[in-house]
């Protein structure tokens, strides 16, 4: 890559790639063309990556997870920033949304984004349960032409 433009393609991207690993491998000194190339590339490498490869925040249980298994804490030990046992259960098995207490808490303590806690939770189809489905008022209930059949 000769000259630095805006990276389009998939062939540019991998063009400034390895330019970009030539100048890093020179080191070159601040100030000087090359190093004004190496910011200039880098700059046009990670505007083409964001572009492509959009990377979504991550989901605030898996957040949560990530960071517990991260310190090596337990479900216990976040009773101090969600309350009781079994709210962290539900927390943590998607029953219960977090609450903004629960994530000023977990953000200072956990040193977890408020931004991806405030998030809604990504719903697993797993997460949602036949009893939960069972429960429902309109589930319960045989729609009127299924009675009429059963009964005859």
């Amino acid at each position: 890559m000769n000259r630095a433009k805006i990276i389009k393609t998939d062939q540019e991207h991998q063009q400034a790639l390895e330019r970009l690993m030539q100048l890093m491998d020179k080191d070159p000194v601040s100030g000087t063309a090359e190093a004004d190339e190496l910011d200039l590339l880098a700059l046009l490498v990670e505007h083409y990556e964001r572009e492509r490869y959009p990377i979504e925040p991550p989901d605030p249980v898996e957040a949560i997870q990530f960071r517990m298994d991260q310190m090596g804490l337990t479900r216990n030990d976040l009773t101090q920033y969600i309350g009781s046992t079994s709210r962290v259960s539900e927390v943590l098995n998607r029953k219960r949304p977090l609450s903004l207490n629960m994530i000023r808490k977990l953000s200072s303590g956990l040193g977890l984004s408020a931004d991806v806690l405030i998030r809604e939770p990504n719903r697993r189809s797993s997460s949602v349960s036949d009893s939960a489905c069972r429960s429902s008022r309109y589930s319960q209930q045989s729609p009127p032409a299924l009675d009429r059949a059963q009964r005859r």
